[in-house]
């Protein structure tokens, strides 16, 4: 079997987290490497973060950090109050002794998909700056990536702004670079992983694993589903980021529709906005794939089988 070769290109954020364990163990992924950005907090602080997942989980791959800022606005926003001061909280870890990889993480990126047989898909799970960055530095890579598997954007409600979702509104020129690129988009919006709603009997059902990676994840998520609850009244928090590395497992868990997707850029009561054309009525040839509805049964079954490779 040929295992799919990813990049993960994250800010880790609970759902990274989960991400992360999920594309490390299991047998049909091959994870070549790990980006971060910032996003759902400060470069530094995701960069930690990630850090801190692998050696605990015995992830043996580079980390590499990457854009502290978007690519053109000045200012970065984060998600703090659904991720906490540290971007992380919840978990408790051991002393960080796993260091970054020196190479900034556009370099990484850039290095690996030149040196590849056009065979990597990248997954960004959070703001599309270190992606973006890249393409623009070298444009050659362009070709070289076989497909983007993203989370980000909606084709209704935003989470951020009535219009736009975190990630897409991070660095929306990002998105507009991605997204005009002419490379294969799966794009997981909020209307699909509002859908992964990570329930107190999923949560219980997971740690009954009992492992290094079921109390991870029950400390991640007892967490992310309180801050979830306080802020937008979710009974289980949405297991946002996960979404792409199970789709990449098992395609038919997830639903897409074909469409085309513009990034808006010049508003400023939509910047950040994806507009997708559910309808086809602009007539456009679709640049993305979209996910519109969740096999909930499969996707659950999808996380606990990651979550016992661990065993």
């Amino acid at each position: 079997m040929d295992r799919i070769k990813i990049i993960l290109d994250c800010d880790p954020g609970h759902d990274d987290a989960v991400a992360i364990m999920m594309a490390a163990k299991h047998p049909k992924i091959e994870l070549l490497g790990i980006t971060t950005v910032a996003g759902n907090q400060t470069l530094d602080k995701t960069s930690v973060n990630a850090l801190n997942v692998c050696q605990y989980l015995g992830v043996d791959v580079p980390v590499c950090a990457g854009c502290s800022v978007p690519m053109v606005r000045a200012k970065q926003i984060i998600a703090d109050d659904i991720h906490g001061v540290t971007g992380l909280d919840g978990p408790v870890f051991e002393p960080l002794t796993k260091k970054l990889d020196p190479r900034h993480g556009v370099d990484f990126l850039i290095e690996t998909l030149m040196a590849s047989d056009g065979d990597i898909t990248l997954v960004p799970t959070g703001p599309l700056t270190n992606i973006a960055m890249a393409m623009r530095m070298e444009p050659r890579i362009i070709d070289k990536i076989k497909e983007i598997v993203l989370m980000g954007g909606a084709y209704q409600l935003g989470n951020v702004t009535p219009a736009a979702e975190f990630n897409i509104v991070a660095d929306a020129e990002a998105a507009y670079v991605v997204f005009t690129s002419g490379r294969p988009i799966v794009m997981m919006g909020l209307d699909l992983t509002r859908q992964a709603l990570c329930y107190p009997e999923i949560i219980d059902r997971m740690e009954k694993v009992d492992n290094k990676a079921a109390h991870l994840f029950a400390d991640l998520m007892r967490f992310f589903s309180a801050t979830q609850k306080k802020v937008f009244g979710w009974a289980g928090g949405p297991l946002h980021d996960p979404t792409c590395i199970a789709y990449l497992i098992d395609p038919s868990c997830i639903e897409t529709k074909p469409m085309y997707t513009e990034i808006e850029i010049r508003s400023e009561k939509c910047y950040g906005r994806t507009l997708c054309d559910y309808f086809n009525t602009t007539k456009k040839e679709p640049n993305s794939q979209v996910g519109v509805k969740l096999d909930k049964e499969k996707f659950w079954n999808i996380v606990e089988e990651c979550i016992r490779l661990y065993n």
